[in-house]
């Protein structure tokens, strides 16, 4: 029998059979311990081998969450991490995939305590009925049950007696944090030497039976058509198998990509320009500009603090370039990608193809990245499309400049704030936008629209009296995704600067300033953390400066304090970065390190290096190097993370760091320069 974890109330499920997907290495109906059926829909599996299994519906994308949930499992299973192990889930018809807004630790914390804690109450049942001995006395210790005498079973010797039971002996419940001896631990991910080795298997790394190679040629302004296209010189090439018409191109099939790159380059198409051709960044900058809504008057007798700030579309740009298999037959369609929103791929896949969605079957893979990038599944699309017409399973693969040129961008945007002081204090603040949308009505992969414009600012960070916000935008047809931190990584970091600049106009030194305006007592210990770690307001020579910033979201808090080096005006360098963060509990302090140092790296890119331009419908920049995101010789020589040990539910963490990253970089080149930065990225 399958048990479920239902709202914390255990109940039979159904008998084995049914169409709960089997995790990787289980081999009998026997080896099912317990299955959640809340939205997660977790499969907790022990298999005769010893080992405990646990299919993921999330996407491990770098950011280590297959870790933190091992973490989970192995903290109420007393398991030891070596056995623990978990694959990732395939697109299902219900529950919840979506892997986005910092959201899956403290999604998963709960459902998967509560599985393992299940689990573990018909382990150790198990044992006592068969050693005859009260289920209480025993203990669980390295995937193992225990004796006070000191006889041991594994889990997995006991795995088929404890399916079958229905009410365990011992509670289900998961143990107090002051019993937690993993969760909270720093702990070396458990795919570390399988990524360092080259064991881990990416999309591109998948050999399916008979997919052929298959890039696709894209026109060169955005959204630009095929008017004609003479295939003979490709169709000509040797390890040349089909040439395909799909909407964002024309793509290529062969024996290798070396093949299909050079058959491709071989086409000879010719493009009707896309409808952005007009357009380049100076006319798109003054519509958006143009529609920030206006102010509203500010209160009698103060003074106005005031700034513009403009942000430039940004790529993703993952390690890894986005590829997907895809094998479609007449009836079904098996696919291999990796995907943010499984679900929603399977459903749009399906219906593009004309099949019913249980007819589609998507496997999840690993991701060399993301950034919020493979939450629209464009390759995916592509590759149906290709394989249904070339009628034999492909493996696509999107070029970077593919990806930089006519992949998902964080839009551009415009921002006007206003505040007016009286008194020695803020009284009002007013924060108004405009964000470019977009507009797209063909059935392809750009109609996976990623609607991303600002909401007014939830300001309530401060006390800054009367907090009003309004956005606008204009509608443009081009690929826009959610990037990492979505709005916030703009929203907050033009907040941040002006909070310096209002600092500034009270003689104010800033870190007391925000101290004293602050709302939350968990960003005001965050900030205090972070400024006595990085030593705030130390003497520092010319051409040099600290900044502070800070930012609160997804139920966590964080300070950022930077140093800069901005003596060589053209290459300022960032040569120290010092976080704290409050995410209440941090089930990886390791990882949330990591994910701190990765914020660090955005925020020196997206405000001193990195931003697409718009050419007459075109984006400049195809490849890294003009794309110029921070590489090691930008990355800050000193970094520390602090991580607050508060207790309670973990916070979000993934997208937290950005904006007071950003903000910290920007404010320092400020303090450093005397200059007032408003345009970003700065060498835009």
């Amino acid at each position: 029998m399958v048990y479920t974890v239902a709202a914390g109330t255990l109940t039979v499920a159904a008998p084995l059979g049914c169409d709960t997907p089997r995790a990787d290495g289980a081999t009998a109906a026997s080896d099912v311990v317990v299955t959640g059926t809340d939205d997660e829909m977790l499969v907790l599996e022990v298999t005769a081998a010893n080992e405990v299994v646990v299919r993921l519906p999330r996407v491990e994308v770098g950011q280590g969450i297959t870790t933190a949930v091992a973490m989970m499992i192995a903290e109420e299973l007393d398991a030891r991490l070596i056995d623990v192990r978990i694959p990732l889930a395939d697109a299902r018809g219900r529950g919840n995939q979506y892997t986005g807004g910092s959201s899956s630790v403290s999604s998963l914390y709960g459902p998967a305590r509560r599985l393992a804690a299940t689990a573990r109450a018909r382990l150790v049942t198990a044992a006592a009925r068969r050693w005859r001995l009260p289920a209480r006395i025993l203990r669980t210790w390295n995937t193992q049950v225990v004796a006070p005498d000191g006889r041991t079973a594994t889990f997995g010797s006991l795995t088929a007696s404890a399916a079958r039971i229905r009410v365990p002996d011992v509670s289900a419940k998961p143990k107090p944090a002051s019993r937690h001896r993993v969760i909270g631990r720093p702990t070396t991910r458990i795919d570390a030497r399988d990524i360092v080795t080259g064991a881990a298997r990416y999309a591109g790394d998948l050999a399916v039976p008979g997919a052929k190679p298959t890039v696709v040629a894209r026109p060169p302004t955005l959204r630009g058509k095929p008017l004609s296209v003479d295939e003979a010189a490709a169709r000509a090439m040797p390890g040349v198998h089909a040439v395909v018409r799909i909407p964002g191109g024309v793509a290529v099939v062969a024996d290798t990509f070396h093949h299909a790159f050079q058959a491709r380059d071989a086409l000879r198409v010719t493009w009707a320009p896309g409808p952005l051709a007009p357009l380049s960044d100076h006319e798109i900058r003054a519509r958006l500009r143009a529609e920030v809504p206006r102010p509203g008057t500010v209160p009698r007798g103060s003074t106005r603090i005031e700034g513009e700030f403009a942000f430039a579309f940004v790529s993703h740009a993952p390690m890894e370039v986005l590829t997907a298999v895809a094998d479609v037959r007449s009836d079904r369609a098996e696919l291999w990608f990796s995907s943010q929103t499984p679900t929603d791929a399977r459903e749009t896949i399906a219906d593009l193809l004309g099949l019913a969605a249980p007819a589609v079957r998507v496997h999840v893979v690993r991701g060399g990245g993301s950034f919020g990038r493979r939450l629209n599944f464009d390759a995916a699309v592509e590759a149906a499309l290709v394989s249904k017409a070339a009628r034999r399973p492909v493996k696509l693969m999107w070029s970077r400049t593919d990806d930089i040129r006519h992949g998902r961008m964080r839009p551009a945007s415009h921002h006007r704030i206003r505040a007016a002081v009286a008194g020695g204090r803020v009284v009002s603040f007013q924060h108004l936008t405009a964000s470019v949308g977009e507009t797209y009505d063909e059935t392809g992969p750009a109609a996976q629209s990623a609607r991303t414009r600002p909401l007014p600012s939830d300001s309530g960070l401060y006390n800054f009296g009367r907090v009003s916000g309004d956005s606008g935008g204009i509608e443009l047809p081009m690929p826009l995704g959610a990037w990492r931190s979505v709005d916030s990584g703009t929203m907050r970091t033009a907040e941040e600067i002006v909070v310096d600049d209002i600092a500034r106009a009270l003689g104010r030194d800033p870190v007391a300033f925000r101290r004293d305006t602050l709302r939350s007592k968990e960003v005001r210990a965050v900030l205090a953390k972070a400024a006595a770690a990085g030593h705030w307001g130390r003497a520092m020579r010319a051409g040099t400066a600290q900044g502070v910033a800070v930012h609160e979201e997804y139920g966590s808090a964080v300070a950022c304090l930077a140093e800069i080096d901005a003596t060589d005006r053209k290459n300022p360098r960032v040569t120290k970065v010092v976080m704290a963060a409050d995410v209440g509990t941090a089930v990886n302090p390791r990882g949330l390190e990591a994910q701190l140092m990765g914020t660090a790296v955005d925020g020196i890119s997206t405000v001193l290096r990195a931003g697409l331009h718009i050419d007459r419908g075109a984006v400049r920049e195809g490849s890294f190097a003009d794309f110029r995101y921070a590489r090691q010789r930008h990355a800050p020589l000193v970094f520390e993370a602090h991580i607050l040990a508060t207790g309670g539910d973990p916070g979000g963490a993934g997208e937290l760091g950005v904006p007071a990253a950003a903000g910290a970089v920007a404010n320092a080149h400020a303090r450093a320069t005397g200059t007032r930065p408003r345009t970003f990225p700065l060498d835009f």
